[in-house]
């Protein structure tokens, strides 16, 4: 097992967090030298908040623990590619490189529908997709087919 997949596989633990609360199964860390120093899961549901995504998360809890907002010694962990929302905060916060598991074709802004990497910003993260895709993915498709099976019980 490679790094990239040992360090996907604790983003998979977080995910299988938010598939405990019934959230979409979505898990980050972000990581200096090897250490974790930030994690987070999707929590849109029962934090009522639209901000509550598992990038933003552990972008969070990396800058309380480093003590600033310049991630560019880090490298973030997602088992979903980000969204428009987690690529322009990867960007703001200089996270160095992005290493996803899935590809997101809705929403999916680092490679999929878009690539914000790409754009005239003034950073410009290193990243690869593909990490366990198919481990990503199963979490995300389990997911959704056990909601369209209570949907259809009521």
């Amino acid at each position: 097992m490679t790094d990239d997949e040992m360090l996907m596989q604790l983003a998979i633990e977080q995910a299988k967090k938010a598939y405990r609360l019934n959230e979409v199964p979505i898990g980050a860390v972000v990581v200096k030298d090897g250490e974790v120093v930030g994690t987070g899961y999707n929590r849109r549901e029962t934090g009522k908040n639209a901000l509550y995504h598992a990038e933003l998360e552990a972008i969070d809890a990396a800058c309380k623990k480093l003590g600033g907002w310049r991630l560019w010694q880090c490298e973030i962990y997602v088992t979903l590619e980000p969204c428009p929302m987690c690529a322009g905060a990867i960007i703001n916060s200089r996270l160095k490189r992005v290493v996803y598991g899935c590809e997101d074709y809705k929403a999916g802004s680092v490679k999929s529908v878009i690539n914000l990497f790409e754009l005239p910003y003034n950073h410009k993260p290193e990243y690869i997709g593909g990490v366990l895709r198919q481990e990503c993915s199963s979490l995300l498709t389990d997911f959704f087919r056990e909601l369209r099976e209570k949907k259809k019980s009521y």
